[in-house]
């Protein structure tokens, strides 16, 4: 594939994606609902080729905005599976509108090119990490949902979604458990091989993104235990996965983007 083919396909896709999940944000309230899933379809797909060609172009691309869309790709895909089981579970007009918000900067902002790979095993590497973020995306999606659910039961209002509470509680700490799996399972790759990962020693990778993603890690890991052992449920629950997802999200978008757009370096 050329580059100027491919930088052309690249930016179809997007504008593609963008688009449709524009269209399906601002009119997915007065569609069928298999006309919305068709349309969630289409721009899912064009999502994922995008993200393709700069992930597997000649040479591949990454950063801070790639990696947001990553992310926001893996939580659309997790709903396209999870609404097909609970049909109640409906906020697809919020996720394209993210979605949409996440191509567009992706596009404005592709990261920078990796000429050389310092080891093979690295892809691996930044997928577990990329899966930690997706995961704990769809985890906040939850306690979002959540916080609806409960702003309706307090204004006496039936919430939109017909979903029980405690099933919601139930699924964000489901994804929660899962994320810190992977998250853990990534800082613990980077400690033990660094060496082999990026041709240091883990010494030198001690820096700024990875002081973060531990604490995020410590974050989580309090939360996991307040749950079991404290009891924390509601806001206060909720109000801990901010706090780590918000850690996490300096841990490596935050760094990228203070290199790539304030710093201008790759």
């Amino acid at each position: 594939m050329s580059l100027a083919f491919s930088a052309w396909f690249g930016m179809a896709t997007t504008a593609g994606a963008a688009l449709l999940y524009s269209v399906l944000a601002l009119t997915s309230h007065r569609m069928s609902t298999p006309a919305a899933r068709l349309l969630m379809l289409a721009a899912w797909l064009l999502h994922a080729l995008a993200l393709a060609e700069g992930l597997l172009g000649q040479p591949p691309r990454f950063g801070f905005a790639p990696a947001l869309s990553t992310t926001v790709w893996l939580v659309v895909t997790v709903y396209a599976i999870e609404s097909g089981l609970i049909p109640q579970l409906r906020a697809r007009w919020a996720l394209a509108g993210v979605g949409a918000a996440a191509v567009v900067l992706s596009l404005a902002f592709p990261g920078s090119t990796y000429e050389r790979i310092a080891s093979p095993w690295l892809p691996l590497h930044w997928a577990l990490g990329l899966a930690s973020y997706g995961l704990f995306g769809t985890a906040l999606f939850h306690a979002w949902l959540m916080s609806r659910s409960e702003r309706s039961m307090r204004s006496a209002h039936p919430a939109d979604m017909g979903v029980p509470l405690l099933k919601l509680e139930r699924l964000t700490f489901r994804f929660v458990e899962a994320g810190f799996s992977l998250l853990t399972a990534s800082l613990l790759a980077g400690w033990f091989f660094a060496e082999t990962l990026y041709g240091m020693h883990a010494a030198q990778v001690f820096n700024h993104k990875v002081i973060f993603s531990v604490l995020a890690w410590f974050t989580f890991a309090g939360l996991l235990v307040g749950r079991a052992r404290l009891g924390w449920r509601g806001r206060k629950a909720r109000n801990v996965l901010y706090l780590g997802s918000g850690l996490l999200l300096l841990g490596y978008a935050g760094s990228r983007f203070v290199l790539e757009v304030i710093l201008r370096r790759a």
